[in-house]
């Protein structure tokens, strides 16, 4: 039996184009997934893996949507491996149940981590310059500077309280409380 597993990385993508491929390739069943390649804590890949067979085939569009971490594909690989099952990528072409198709697939997954580990270092060298140039990620600050030493003027001498002062301001409790731990803080 022929198995598939499509997996798209959030949740405003889809699996379908992957789905149609697979159905194409003959897939009898497939397991569609909404989760980062990254993490191993995948409910449909597991139910996948436990309802793996002898003879059956795992097949996947490309070996990324299976995972991007070597170790992972390796892991995965090994219990594929321990049912006596085959896997098989349609755009890398690889097939594990020939030799050369082993080792292409251990390769092509070197390169898959490779590419993760470039992408989170151009990330980070990309937030750094960012930094540097005086740009910070995230939300907008709630409160302007001036409104912020006004709150802690005010909860400090005891003429309101944070709950006060953030209803006051027209924000959240919890803004307000953060900002006083981040002065005590410091």
């Amino acid at each position: 039996m022929k198995i598939g597993y499509a997996r798209a990385s959030t949740g405003e993508q889809d699996t379908a184009a992957q789905s149609a491929v697979l159905k194409a390739a003959g897939c009898d069943l497939i397991f569609h997934e909404k989760a980062s390649g990254g993490r191993w804590d995948r409910p449909e890949l597991h139910k996948l893996l436990n309802q793996l067979r002898g003879g059956d085939v795992l097949v996947v569009w490309k070996l990324d949507r299976l995972s991007r971490s070597l170790q992972d594909v390796l892991i995965i690989m090994h219990r594929v491996q321990e049912k006596k099952a085959g896997f098989r990528s349609l755009i890398e072409a690889i097939d594990t149940t020939t030799p050369a198709g082993r080792m292409m697939m251990q390769m092509v997954a070197s390169f898959v981590e490779f590419e993760r580990a470039m992408l989170k270092e151009r990330t980070k060298i990309g937030l750094d310059a960012a930094r540097k140039d005086g740009r910070i990620g995230g939300r907008k600050p709630k409160l302007k500077p001036q409104q912020q030493q006004e709150i802690l003027q005010l909860v400090r001498k005891g003429k309101k309280t944070a709950a006060d002062a953030a209803r006051l301001f027209g924000v959240h409790r919890a803004t307000v409380t953060r900002l006083l731990q981040r002065t005590l803080a410091a």
